[in-house]
């Protein structure tokens, strides 16, 4: 009797021969690749743009202005409207890298697991983490050096009285008083800045109560008024600082998108390789994304000084 066709997809419930199916099949790689929430890149959500890549590079401009340089005046009637031409920013080159590590899973390994899939996803998470934590950290320094707005916070975030809120408010006020357009909608901070904001009695205050979503049941502050807030380990951040800033306009991830064969590759820009090495009795793994981050409207942020270390 024929089988069915297409084939049933993988499972991962310790069948080897289903196992090793998996890694040799781009497609289906990129499928199980897809079930793994964790896989996100907080240099994406701080840099929303998405900027297509080819040859190894990009050009792009810097605080382009929004506005003419030359004033409106009175139009007489039948008069021709006065002229101006508009001004560019500044032009800015680019080069895109390929960051990327490789692991190796053995057939030992695979078999003296309970569960298989366990370990294949411990191989791909493990490898895709060690990228994103570098993609972030060049995408946070790339953000703190082109920035150089800054805005004094009223206490240490970890003071008797600290106004966590309201240097946020006035951050982003700053923000706005360019007049360039800008619409401050984001909060970026380490984990335990975070930590101090979701336990801030002046915050609490102001936050619904008995709802499921209030952070002491279970939930989590994933917005601060109109603020996203987007935490991260104080590790990928350049300095243990808070940042507001525009993240429609700030910047973007410069990906090269064009796919070498045999690659599974995500949304994200994550790519994912499997080689067998069968003199080895083993699997080579390895993860990449070949990328640059690009600051494209430095004024479109300002960074919260005198927030205190925390430790």
């Amino acid at each position: 009797m024929p089988g069915a066709y297409p084939p049933a997809a993988p499972t991962l419930a310790g069948d080897l021969l289903t196992i090793h199916r998996l890694l040799q099949d781009p497609t289906r790689l990129q499928r199980r690749l897809r079930t793994i929430d964790e896989l996100r890149f907080v240099a994406d959500r701080i840099l929303t743009n998405r900027i297509r890549t080819q040859g190894g590079a990009v050009a792009y401009e810097m605080s382009e202005p929004i506005m003419n340089s030359r004033a409106i005046e009175s139009v007489a009637p039948g008069s021709e409207y006065p002229r101006d031409t508009p001004a560019e920013g500044t032009a800015a080159l680019a080069a895109v890298s390929k960051w990327g590590q490789a692991v190796q899973l053995t057939d030992e390994k695979l078999k003296r697991s309970v569960y298989m899939g366990q370990e294949v996803n411990r191989a791909l998470r493990k490898t895709a983490n060690t990228v994103i934590s570098k993609v972030d950290k060049l995408s946070t320094a790339a953000m703190a050096s082109a920035v150089t707005n800054t805005s004094a916070a009223a206490a240490a975030w970890n003071a008797a009285s600290p106004a966590l809120f309201r240097d946020v408010e006035v951050a982003a006020a700053k923000i706005v008083d360019l007049n360039q357009g800008y619409n401050p909608n984001a909060v970026l901070m380490s984990t335990t800045k975070y930590a101090m904001l979701v336990t801030d009695p002046a915050i609490a205050a102001l936050r619904r109560r008995e709802t499921s979503d209030n952070p002491i049941y279970g939930g989590e502050i994933d917005r601060l008024g109109k603020y996203e807030i987007i935490a991260t380990a104080v590790a990928n951040l350049p300095s243990d600082d808070v940042w507001v800033f525009d993240r429609d306009e700030l910047g973007g991830m410069a990906d090269e998108t064009d796919v070498d064969p045999g690659y599974a590759t995500l949304d994200n820009g994550l790519q994912y390789k499997t080689k067998r090495i069968d003199e080895r009795d083993a699997w080579d793994i390895w993860a990449r994304r070949i990328t640059v981050p690009v600051i494209q409207e430095p004024g479109a942020a300002i960074k919260i000084t005198g927030t205190g270390a925390l430790g």
